[in-house]
């Protein structure tokens, strides 16, 4: 029997997988909105048969606006706001037509 190397068995891997994937991105700024929506997506794709993995959340990007209290003088006093988007994957295995109408349905 010949002798098993690391590229072979990784190619044998990767021949088992049948099917295909899909992958869900979903971006937000309010991050209970988000998480209820792939609540619903999860729960619609796993009532059709399908293997979900997820939700992976992913880093949350923050971006900060400073801006002048005053229009006219007081430079030192500012005000800072910002903005937070966050963004969770979801990633569909062995899905079929009924996965993918199912969520366009509602």
């Amino acid at each position: 029997m010949p002798q098993l190397t690391p590229s072979m068995c990784i190619t044998r891997r990767l021949l088992k997988v049948p099917g295909q994937k899909i992958r869900i991105k979903l971006k937000s700024y309010d991050h209970i909105l988000i998480d209820k929506s792939t609540e619903k997506i999860i729960k619609t794709v796993k009532s059709t048969g399908a293997v979900v993995s997820g939700p992976i959340p992913l880093p949350t990007r923050r971006t900060v606006f400073t801006v002048l209290r005053s229009p006219h003088v007081d430079k030192k006093s500012r005000e800072q706001f910002e903005i937070r988007a966050h963004k969770r994957i979801i990633d569909i295995h062995n899905s079929n037509n009924k996965t993918v109408d199912a969520r366009t349905d509602k």
